[in-house]
């Protein structure tokens, strides 16, 4: 059996392979679903055998171009193309529109609806004649959420996952909100989606509407309003953003199968299952929590795999203005292609009878790529040479990882040492006007307002909300910057990051932000060195006590916290420095906190709060990093490259 080619432009030949175009499948309250079914050429429904069946539930248009699926080089294929590759296989494909986009039918709320309606659409696949009752789900960030989302609920057929970049494990810390805060690609992602929304569509006026809209200019415009917001002219849309925005605390919404699958980790059937993700990706937290939580069953493999990539980006070998190397790619690193590594993975767990079967695909096991150990020099496209490898672990985190304390000092020393002085604190003025501008890091869907990526941290016009003065982030006076002596030998940083600080305010709220820098030395193309972001985290100062019910600060009390940045896997070689850097805010990555009390979302009094951090003896702050010594990564050995997957 031939397979078919993968090219970028939407095929004209879409009755080449035999297909069940836009099936409607009803869910259980009556509302259709788009579906379209590909099988095998020549296949003969109700004479030949029944197939396994792999599944993609996607928002982005069953049959449109995704931006992800890059092979060689080639443009992006659209999703009619994949899925004529995998019916070429010996597979029923199905390609299903979720609710209230594209051709579906009902009204798009996101996230929430996943769950039910993935359960529903694998109940009926399982119906079906071409069906043997075994589904492997496949599929790239929304298309992750809707997997995990089902899964939560044990669909009827499920048989093995592959969760790219997505599938939340709790929405309430990672892809919704963080540490409190609200992430604001939701509002940017809101609006790109509504204008591919039903409304926008079917009536010239709405998209009209949503053409003449400045997203840049609302974001100076925050916080929004309903009914006076860029998503006035889509009501859906606009609801369910300013839903997510105000619902800060966490309660029984952020309970829901389709964003925290931690509720349902204890009754969820396992299965085998792929989990990528990548370091600069906006679910770097789901995607490891999910591991950890997933990866405990023998009969039900999990592989890890976390590149140095922005979402999806997996072909890829920079972020932002930074260069990871030739072997930053999935295609001759983990496969030849993604492609290949797919069609491996579910012919070995829906065809027992195949021979990829004789594969080794089964052994749990993480593969990660740590940043780091190149020259710092520009390279011919302008980027940061920094570097990298593969690395794998049998286990995450890393076997003989030490969790060391790196301790704030009043003279902006970062050390291994606790500081001797009693009393030492630092104290700045937090301007909710004037927030610090997010210049990178794991954001994705940010578009035309901000990006994701590594980036020197200095201020330009590239950056929302920056000026044009190249000057570094850490000349601002409400950034406390802690930095390490010149490293004098390599220390590889891979694993999670807390950030623990002692903190008051003289607002009744507030926020604390932490970022984690390799500073690299200074050479002939970068005269003034360069501080690359590594991760980041927030923390909204009205949870201290918890999640669930928020309280107002007392004036100037001292309190702890912890910050979670995402986790990492970074080499800062020697001479570089470790530097932290703490402030209150990071926007347009969250919203901002107007330090009065009032709800972000809602906030109409902001006001200046004056924040301080303590750095003495008795309220020693720090970051607790987890560092693997050098012996250690010399066992890890880089994955062997694997051949693609033959009929």
């Amino acid at each position: 059996m031939k397979e078919p080619s993968i090219s970028g432009a939407c095929t004209a030949a879409w009755e080449a392979t035999p297909t069940l175009g836009n099936v409607m499948v009803a869910m259980r309250d009556g509302v259709r679903l788009a579906t379209d079914v590909y099988l095998p050429d020549g296949y003969h429904i109700g004479t030949d055998a029944p197939l396994p069946i792999i599944l993609e539930r996607t928002p982005y248009g069953k049959r449109e171009v995704s931006r992800s699926e890059v092979h060689h080089g080639r443009p992006p294929a659209n999703r009619a193309d994949i899925a004529r590759y995998f019916a070429a296989r010996g597979y029923a494909v199905v390609m299903q529109d979720c609710r209230g986009r594209y051709d579906s039918e009902g009204v798009f709320t996101k996230y929430i609806s996943e769950g039910e309606d993935g359960f529903d659409a694998m109940a009926w696949m399982t119906q079906q004649p071409w069906s043997n009752g075994k589904i492997g789900t496949m599929g790239l960030s929304y298309a992750a959420h809707t997997q995990l989302a089902a899964a939560c609920l044990n669909p009827p057929g499920l048989a093995c996952m592959v969760i790219d970049s997505g599938g939340f494990s709790n929405g309430y810390h990672c892809g919704i909100r963080q540490g409190g805060a609200f992430e604001l690609k939701q509002a940017t992602w809101a609006f790109n989606r509504a204008h591919t929304s039903g409304p926008a569509l079917r009536n010239p006026v709405v998209a009209s509407a949503l053409d003449a809209q400045d997203l840049r200019e609302w974001f100076g415009r925050m916080p929004w309003r309903p009914g006076h917001s860029p998503l006035a002219a889509v009501p859906e849309y606009e609801a369910y953003l300013f839903e997510q925005w105000t619902k800060d605390a966490f309660d029984d919404y952020w309970k829901q199968s389709g964003i925290y699958a931690q509720g349902y980790y204890d009754t969820m059937t396992r299965v085998p299952t792929v989990m990528m993700s990548s370091w600069y990706d906006a679910y770097v937290r789901s995607t490891l929590d999910n591991f950890a939580a997933l990866s405990d069953t023998p009969a039900a493999p999990a592989y890890l795999i976390m590149g140095p990539w922005l979402h999806g980006d997996r072909n890829t070998p920079f972020s932002g203005d930074v260069d990871f190397g030739p072997s930053a790619v999935i295609e001759g690193q983990i496969d030849s292609d993604w492609l290949a590594f797919r069609a491996r993975w579910f012919d070995r767990w829906l065809k027992p009878q195949s021979p990829a079967t004789t594969v080794d695909v089964a052994a749990p096991v993480a593969r990660i790529f740590l940043m780091g150990g190149s020259s710092g020099r520009r390279n011919a496209q302008g980027r940061m040479q920094h570097g990298g490898r593969w690395i794998e672990s049998p286990q995450w985190p890393l076997p003989q990882t030490q969790r060391t304390p790196y301790y704030c000092h009043a003279d902006g020393t970062l050390s291994t040492e606790r500081p001797a002085e009693t009393g030492a604190a630092i104290a700045y003025a937090f301007d909710p006007s004037n927030p610090v501008p997010t210049i990178g890091g794991a954001l994705t869907s940010g578009a035309p307002v901000f990006e994701g990526g590594a980036f020197d941290q200095r201020e330009t016009a590239r950056f929302f909300g920056a000026d044009d003065t190249g000057i570094p982030l850490a000349a601002r006076p409400d950034v406390l910057v802690f930095q390490t002596p010149v490293l004098e030998e390599d220390v590889a940083v891979i694993g999670p990051i807390e950030v623990k600080l002692w903190v008051a305010s003289d607002a009744p709220d507030t926020d604390f932000t932490a970022k984690l820098i390799d500073v690299c030395p200074l050479n002939d193309d970068y005269p003034q060195g360069y501080a690359m972001n590594i991760t980041d985290g927030i923390f909204r100062c009205r949870f201290h006590r918890s999640w669930s019910e928020p309280e107002m600060l007392e004036r100037h009390r001292v309190f702890s916290i912890t910050i979670e940045p995402f986790a990492t896997a970074n080499l800062f070689k020697r001479g570089h420095r470790i530097r932290l850097d703490i402030s209150s805010s990071n926007f347009p990555h969250f919203d901002v906190n107007p330090n009065s009390g009032e709800p972000p979302a809602l906030a109409r009094a902001p006001r200046i709060a004056l924040n301080t951090v303590h750095v003495g003896a008795d309220f020693a702050s720090h970051v607790v990093l987890p560092i693997v010594p050098n012996a250690s990564l010399v066992s890890l050995r880089p994955p062997p490259t694997t051949q693609a997957a033959t009929n």
